[in-house]
Order: C-alpha cells, then sequence, then structure tokens
C-alpha cells in the first residue's frame, strides 16, 4: 500500500479545457465498484461520461450539497451506461452456445465480451482509486473481489454437486479437480495439465464454465501491481495506454504461434494466451482516463460515432455467426477482433449518448446484465443436470421444451442468488451479513434453530460424501475399456504407424479403380446385401460403444474400433491391412475431431470402386456437426459405391439411445446405430441391382 502525501477533501483538479474522464469527479472508487457489481440501493441514472456533477462555480450548487458531496455517506450515481447491456448480450451469446453450438456457433467469444468489459472496469477503478487516495488499498479491492464472487460461487459448487450426485453420478467424475480449481481460481491450469477439451469433449464436466473465472481472477490478483507501476512510472497516457495493449496482442500472437487446430483447449483456456481482451479493456480505461480524450465529446466525434458504433456492432454479431471451434481462423484472428470491436462499441457506448446506448440501456438487458455472474455460472451444471433428468436429442418439440427449462431453472437459480446470497453480501460486507444472519439465528426458537443446525450439517456432510465417493471413470468409460478388446481383434498387427504415418503410406495394391461402367453381373457380385462375415468396420469410441449389437446384426463381422480416433487414423488402419479388406467396409470416425475430406477422399481411394462403403455420419453437440456431416454428404454423392448411414439423423428428437455422456450410444442405442448401417448396405444394394433386401426386426436381447 502506497502512502499517501494528502488527502484531498474536494475534487481533484483537473486540465483545463477538458473533461474529467471517469464520470463525476467526486466519484469514489467503493462507490464506482458498486457499479461493477451493482447493487440495489445506488442510483442508476445515466450520466453523460466526462461531465462534472456539476460546475464549480455553478449557481445552482449550495454550499452545504457542495461540501458534503463526497463524504463517506453519499452515494452519487456510478452507472456507466450500456455495460449491463452488453454483459447481457455476452451471457446470452454463452448460455446458447453451450444450450446447441448450432444455433450460435461463435457464442463462446462472449467470454470475450466480459474480459474486454472486466479490463475496463477494473483498470477505472485502480485508477479512481489512486487519483482520490494516492494510494492503492489491495486488501480492500481484493476484499471487494471475494465479496463479490466468492458467495455465490460456493453456493452454485455445493448445490450444483449435491443434485448432480442424486441425478447421475458420472457427472461427478472429475469433481475433486474441478473443486479445487474452483476453490483457488486455478480452474484453467489444472484442465490444461489434465488434458480436457473445451470443444470436444466427450465426458461431461460439471463446472467447465469456471475456466474463464479463473482468468479474470488470476487477472485481479496480478494486474493491480502493473496499474499502479503504470501510474507511477508512466506519466505519458499513451505510453500507459501501449503498455498494456502490446501485451495483449503479444497474448493474441501466442495464441495464434501455439494453437494445435486439433486441440485448441490450450491457447483458450491459458492465461497467457488469452489477454487480449483483458488488455484491450485495460488500455481503453487508460485512455479514456487521459487528458487527451476529451475528443470523445467533440463534434468531429459526434459525427463518427454512429458509423464506428454500427462497423463494431455488425463485426461482432457477425463473428458470433460465422465462428466456430473447428476453424483455426477463430483463434487467429477471430478472437482478437471480437475483443477489438467490443472494446470499440463500449467506448462509443459509454463516451456519449447515442441510439446503441439507448438499445442496450432497455429494461430486460439492464436486469440480465446485473444478473450475469450468476447466470453465468448456473447455467452449465443446469444444462448437464436437466439433461439427465430429460434426455432428449435435437430436434422436434420435446428438445425445444428441454432447453427452455434449462433457461428458466438458469434464471430462478441467478434471481436467487442475485437476491438472497450476491445483493447482501455486497451491501453489507462478510461481516455485517454474518451479524445479520446470527441476529436471525437467535431469534428464531430452540426446536427450529436445531433443525437449521441439523440441515446445515446434513448439507455438509453430503457434501463431503458425494466429493469422497465421486467415481474415477464415467459409466461410459467403463463400458469402452469392457469392449476395446472386442473391437481390437479385428486390427491390423502393424497399424501403429499413427495418423502422420499414414498420410505418407503409399496406397494398398489391393484395390483396382474400374476403367469401364461395371456390368449387371459385377453389380449384383459388388452389391449384393452383405453377410457378417463380408463386412469390415473401422471407427473410433462409438463403434467401440456399439460393438455388442453389430455383432448381434452381423454374425462375422470383423471390426477394428478405438477410442481417440482421426479420420487419418482411419487411413492408416485400412493401409496397414494391406489386401486383407472384404468387400463392404464400415467407416465411423469424426467425433474426436471432425470430418477430414482429404482423409475421406483418400480411404475411398484405397478401397477402390468394386467395395461396398458406409460411412456413418457425426453426432454430438459440436457445433461443426453440420459442417461435418455435410461434407460427408458431399463425398459420397461423388461415389457411386458409397451411402450414408445417418446416425445423427436417426437420434432426432430421440430419447434414451446415448449414454449420460450424450454423444455414445446407450446399449438399447447401439442398436439403433446398427440398424442404421444395415439400412445404408440396403439402399447401395437396391440403388445398384434393383433389388430390395428383406431386413427382419431383430428383438433387442
Amino acid at each position: 500500500m502506497l502512502p499517501a502525501t494528502r488527502r484531498p477533501q474536494t475534487r481533484p483538479a483537473r486540465v483545463p479545457g477538458t473533461r474529467s474522464p471517469l464520470g463525476r469527479a467526486g466519484l469514489r472508487p467503493e462507490a464506482l465498484e458498486r457499479e461493477h457489481t451493482p447493487d440495489l440501493d445506488i442510483e442508476r441514472g445515466p450520466w453523460p461520461a466526462g461531465r462534472p456533477a456539476a460546475a464549480p462555480n455553478a449557481k445552482a450548487t449550495r454550499p452545504r450539497e457542495a461540501s458534503t458531496r463526497h463524504t463517506q455517506s453519499s452515494k452519487p450515481s456510478a452507472h456507466l451506461p450500456g455495460l449491463d447491456g452488453l454483459r447481457a448480450l455476452a451471457v446470452i451469446a454463452v448460455i446458447a452456445f453451450h444450450l446447441n453450438p448450432t444455433w450460435l456457433p461463435g457464442g463462446f467469444l462472449g467470454v470475450d465480451i466480459f474480459f474486454v468489459i472486466s479490463g475496463f472496469l477494473i483498470t477505472t477503478l485502480l485508477v479512481r482509486e489512486v487519483r482520490w487516495n494516492g494510494r492503492l488499498d489491495l486488501p480492500g479491492f481484493w476484499t471487494r473481489r471475494a465479496r463479490r464472487l466468492l458467495p455465490a460461487l460456493a453456493l452454485c459448487v455445493l448445490v450444483s454437486t449435491l443434485i448432480a450426485r442424486l441425478v447421475e453420478s458420472d457427472l461427478l467424475v472429475g469433481i475433486g479437480r474441478q473443486t479445487l480449481g474452483a476453490a483457488t481460481f486455478s480452474t484453467n491450469w489444472l484442465e490444461i495439465a489434465h488434458g480436457s477439451d473445451y470443444f470436444h469433449a466427450t465426458t461431461p464436466q460439471l463446472f467447465m464454465n469456471l475456466w474463464s473465472l479463473a482468468v479474470e481472477e488470476q487477472f485481479y490478483l496480478l494486474w493491480p501491481f502493473a496499474a499502479l507501476a503504470l501510474l507511477r512510472l508512466a506519466h505519458a497516457p499513451r505510453v500507459r495506454m501501449a503498455i498494456p495493449l502490446a501485451v495483449g496482442l503479444a497474448s493474441a500472437a501466442l495464441m495464434a504461434g501455439l494453437l494445435d487446430p486439433t486441440a485448441a483447449t490450450r491457447v483458450y483456456y491459458g492465461t497467457d494466451t488469452h489477454l487480449i481482451g483483458l488488455m484491450l479493456g485495460a488500455a481503453l480505461a487508460f485512455a479514456y482516463a487521459a487528458p487527451h480524450r476529451a475528443w470523445t465529446a467533440s463534434a468531429r466525434w459526434a459525427r463518427l460515432r454512429w458509423p464506428v458504433t454500427a462497423w463494431a456492432a455488425v463485426v461482432l454479431l457477425t463473428l458470433l455467426v460465422i465462428c466456430d471451434e473447428s476453424s483455426p481462423w477463430t483463434f487467429r484472428l477471430g478472437i482478437p477482433l471480437a475483443s477489438l470491436a467490443t472494446a470499440v462499441l463500449m467506448l462509443s457506448v459509454v463516451s456519449t449518448p447515442s441510439m446503441a446506448r439507448a438499445a442496450l440501456e432497455v429494461r430486460p438487458l439492464a436486469w440480465i446484465g446485473q444478473r450475469s455472474y450468476g447466470l453465468y455460472l448456473w447455467h452449465w451444471p443446469v444444462i448437464l443436470i436437466v439433461g439427465q433428468l430429460w434426455p432428449v436429442e435435437p430436434g422436434g418439440s420435446a428438445y425445444l421444451w428441454s432447453r427452455v427449462l434449462c433457461v428458466g431453472v438458469t434464471v430462478a437459480a441467478a434471481e436467487a442468488s442475485y437476491r438472497w446470497v450476491e445483493t447482501p453480501i455486497r451491501r453489507h460486507g462478510f461481516r455485517g451479513t454474518g451479524r445479520r444472519v446470527m441476529d436471525w439465528w437467535e431469534r428464531l426458537s430452540t426446536g427450529r434453530s436445531r433443525v437449521v443446525a441439523a440441515t446445515v450439517v446434513a448439507t455438509l456432510l453430503a457434501y463431503a460424501v458425494a466429493l469422497s465417493t465421486a467415481p474415477a471413470a464415467t459409466s461410459t468409460e467403463l463400458t469402452l475399456k469392457a469392449q476395446a478388446g472386442a473391437g481390437a481383434e479385428g486390427a491390423a498387427p502393424d497399424q501403429s504407424a499413427g495418423s502422420a504415418d499414414a498420410e505418407k503410406a503409399e496406397p494398398s495394391p489391393a484395390p483396382t479403380v474400374a476403367a469401364a461402367p461395371l456390368t449387371d453381373a459385377e453389380k449384383a457380385a459388388v452389391f449384393a446385401m452383405p453377410t457378417g462375415s463380408e463386412i469390415d468396420a473401422f471407427g473410433d469410441s462409438i463403434l467401440v460403444g456399439s460393438i455388442p449389437a453389430m455383432k448381434y446384426y452381423f454374425d462375422g463381422i470383423r471390426m477394428d474400433a478405438q477410442s481417440n480416433r482421426h479420420w487419418s487414423d482411419g487411413l492408416a488402419a485400412i493401409k496397414a491391412r494391406g489386401t486383407d479388406v472384404r468387400r463392404a467396409v464400415v467407416l465411423s470416425f469424426g467425433t474426436n475431431a471432425g470430418t477430414d475430406p482429404s482423409a475421406v477422399e483418400a480411404i475411398l481411394t484405397a478401397l477402390g470402386p468394386k467395395r461396398m462403403v458406409v460411412l456413418l455420419t457425426e453426432h454430438g453437440r459440436f457445433s461443426r456437426i453440420a459442417e461435418d456431416n455435410a461434407a460427408l454428404v458431399t463425398i459420397a454423392a461423388a461415389h457411386p459405391n458409397v451411402a450414408i448411414a445417418d446416425w445423427h439423423g436417426a437420434l432426432e428428437g430421440t430419447s434414451g439411445q446415448l449414454q449420460p455422456d450424450g454423444i455414445h450410444p446407450s446399449r438399447i442405442g447401439q442398436h439403433l446405430y446398427a440398424k442404421t448401417i444395415r439400412a445404408a448396405f440396403a439402399e447401395l444394394t437396391t440403388r445398384h441391382t434393383g433389388t430390395t433386401p428383406v431386413l427382419p426386426e431383430l428383438p433387442i436381447p
């Protein structure tokens, strides 16, 4: 804590000819922080950024008002207009993405909107406190952060864990690590070390969304030291702005340089690689606090404001629609552009009145923005828990109603947290809230107090039991592990070359490309409905999870199935088999990293046109699903000997066909998987021979 040489009793002096950069000149940092964490008893009327509360010589200013304007008891308006609306847009985007990634493929960029807002507001708080007090009260700053974040977080973790334990124990796999990450704000680094995948996760993770909270908390912990150094050592406002801007650009460059398109979680979760939004917000705060910021009130800015605002809004909305997790462009350019557009939009909205500000200030958006923290905390656990209670796949009204239920429960939980946990503790602090709880406790009768005490103890014991008895692996993982041996029975002994070697390997000499169209006799031989002993199946964990049903429907089938495979691994497996490939082939890949058209084409070339080939569409709640499956359909249309088994389409609107992870087939679902493949083979036979095979309905054993 840096001591002050003098505690000013009146508003700080400002440079002649400029406007006060941080709103009301007498606004204390605590009041501005209440804007960042809005309280019910704070006046929330708009004020033009940069305008003093009243001119020093204004005739209307009464001496008593002037003398008491900055006392501890005063609560001046601290509203930064439009920011609640921006928060609302950010949390709506994230929730829409998690409800169904195909609805808003770039919705995860809402986190970057939050980062820009946080960088701006936190830096503004720090600048204001140093200017007001001449020092930075770090314990007070961190206490206010803890007061804002910890109670709601603790409630969410406790309640979600207990409900998840009652609903589906699979949701608690890794809960110890997740709880440690939540308690220490290190979720992002713990998940990186664990190898978690945010975009291609095949195992439910109850508190996956806490990674961004960890990044922000690490920023809150370290940035005050850097901000204080800049305020003390960098006297030129442009230097203060340039340094965080340079750090942000370096972080964006690091994200682009370290990006592995098949495993983007490392650069997405990493604090070092995901600082661009926070640093842009900080740079904007330094710029907004500088004397030369007066141009934002100029006539020139008034003329430019609408085009700039419109451009920023269009860019941001476009990125939310077109970006997706499978494109390297998203991480190399999309995230920096979204952060920049947010910063520009925020400056435009905060600095002067505009139509954009009015739109963001509408009551519903403001309401959502004030509860955005709770909405963000609760939405992901709610989605997972509702998904277990009402397991229905996309397609049909039941799925839409399940999403509506997720939103309704999330809003109710966030409102309860905001009203009965967040607001009282922000208003009264930890001690004040504790005293009020004790006063309430003392007013209870003996019987009721015992019930309350017993309930609290039982809840904490139940939470401890849930943590200590959490499974080490999901039921899906155990199933796949048990069936992995059967899937590997059909693997070629020398297929360990891997995907990189597969791309270099020479094509198998077995298949030959027909020089002329097949004769009727050849079609009858090649496209006759295959028996199980004439089929080879190659695939990833989806095929592993369907091995019992595949053997049931195709007696004698040979399967080469392993978890965590890509299409390039399938190419390696087929080439490793050499000439020993049966006349009918099933290919089921793409769950882990999407469709690789070049690898699919290479496989079809290696197999040749005289084999029946069935391609399984992918299924999963990934935004890339539609694009991946469209690519498979296009490829199949170019090859007469290839048919599509629409596994994704077969699941639309169904319930109970998948494991708790929502990706792998359940005991019932694996039969639907096998029947979908059988129907695709039958379609190929009918197409080329004119004979429609009879497909008997087999009972599920």
